[in-house]
């Protein structure tokens, strides 16, 4: 019997998703990609949710980006279809009709921290870090990274963790607004999470749908619009020698050598 990439399971009136690849660091490889898209679909038919937490399975990582291994054997054809599945598959959370929030329980780096910026809220474990890597990766975010986090923290300390592919600690995270909260390392990270959005929980579906369509639609353009403008730049560096030889340093476990071209 297979075992779930995704599990979702019911809290109440929370449905928590759970990425299952412990071993992989809960990477995004194309099949839990596709497992997210199926959850998605199922969720969106169970009105009694109120609302939905995404988490993954351990301690150490929430979600680690890309499943780098995976993408090693990818062509260039491929990464275009992933890039395309990060939307079609995880877009939904950014369209969910209800609160979402990411419960960072370990390391969210690269697609890791992109899924958690298209959660409303995030509650951060005090041992999480999170960061967007992917410049010395010889690529850029491409599921939204550059348009989301701006939006967050603001122009200049987005430019800063994404030209720099700083690590932050969950403290440093709250403080600059990328996370809400940070849960004490002597509490159950879920748990404090679904404590904390009680009022959520509890409140008016429809005032808080109407909050949330309010407060996405004075963002400016849609971000269907500011993503095919992320793609057009990813696309770019897609194609670059020095996004392969970051890869061949992956493999090789040593730092990579950019040239520039």
């Amino acid at each position: 019997m297979t075992r779930e990439l995704v599990r979702l399971e019911r809290r109440g009136r929370a449905a928590v998703l759970t990425i299952n690849r412990p071993e992989r660091m809960n990477s995004l490889s194309r099949a839990t990609l596709a497992a997210f898209g199926r959850a998605g679909r199922q969720l969106r038919q169970d009105s009694e949710i109120r609302a939905l937490v995404i988490t993954a399975e351990g301690d150490r990582a929430f979600c680690a980006g890309a499943d780098l291994a995976e993408r090693r054997e990818m062509s260039e054809a491929d990464v275009r279809e992933q890039l395309v599945a990060y939307r079609t598959e995880l877009g939904w959370i950014d369209r969910f009709d209800r609160p979402v929030v990411a419960a960072i329980n370990g390391v969210a780096l690269g697609g890791g921290l992109e899924l958690a910026l298209l959660c409303d809220l995030r509650v951060a474990a005090e041992h999480a870090e999170l960061g967007l890597p992917e410049t010395g990766l010889g690529i850029i975010p491409g599921a939204g990274g550059t348009q989301r986090l701006p939006r967050l923290v603001g122009a200049a300390r987005a430019k800063e963790l994404i030209l720099l592919g700083r690590r932050l600690r969950a403290p440093e995270a709250e403080r600059i607004g990328l996370v809400n909260r940070v849960t004490p390392s002597d509490k159950g990270l879920l748990e404090d999470c679904l404590r904390w959005i009680a009022p959520i929980l509890e409140g008016a579906p429809l005032a808080q749908r109407a909050a949330l369509a309010a407060i996405d639609a004075a963002a400016g353009e849609p971000i269907e619009t500011r993503q095919e403008l992320e793609l057009s730049f990813y696309e770019s560096c897609l194609q670059s020698e020095d996004r392969r030889e970051a890869l061949a340093a992956f493999a090789e476990k040593r730092r990579p050598d950019f040239k520039g071209r």
